[in-house]
């Protein structure tokens, strides 16, 4: 045997045994990637539930949300519409206060007239 023959039959020898390294590496490979291949199942499976949970979340509190938008609506037009009463009930109360300022001062005024003349009338009749 040469040493070319020999060498043939290392190299092939060698050749052989990394094949059969690389069909174990590859070979643990693919159940790696199948672990992280159920791993990834398992959490898109928990995640689905967990999804579906936010989504109920975000529904019912749009719907709470809308719901307080238009109870506060509802109070803004009920206090517009207090504001309106008290408007128009200050401005009936300014209308009848002025109503009666003027004839109630005249009457006022008739009044004390004719008291101090009274008065004067009195004192005068006393003195006499």
């Amino acid at each position: 045997m040469n040493v070319v023959s020999v060498f043939s039959v290392i190299l092939l020898v060698c050749a052989s045994v990394l094949c059969i390294a690389l069909v174990v590496f590859l070979t643990k490979i693919a159940k790696t990637i199948k672990a992280i291949e159920i791993e990834v199942n398992d959490i898109s499976t928990g995640m689905k539930p967990l999804i579906a949970s936010a989504t109920n979340l975000t529904e019912k509190l749009n719907r709470i949300s809308d719901s307080a938008d238009d109870q506060i609506e509802g109070v803004r037009r009920i206090i517009g519409k207090v504001n309106d009463r008290i408007d128009t009930i200050l401005s009936l109360e300014e209308k009848i206060r002025s109503g009666f300022e003027g004839p109630t001062l005249d009457i006022i005024r008739n009044l004390s007239a004719v008291a101090n003349g009274v008065s004067a009338f009195w004192n005068a009749f006393r003195r006499k």
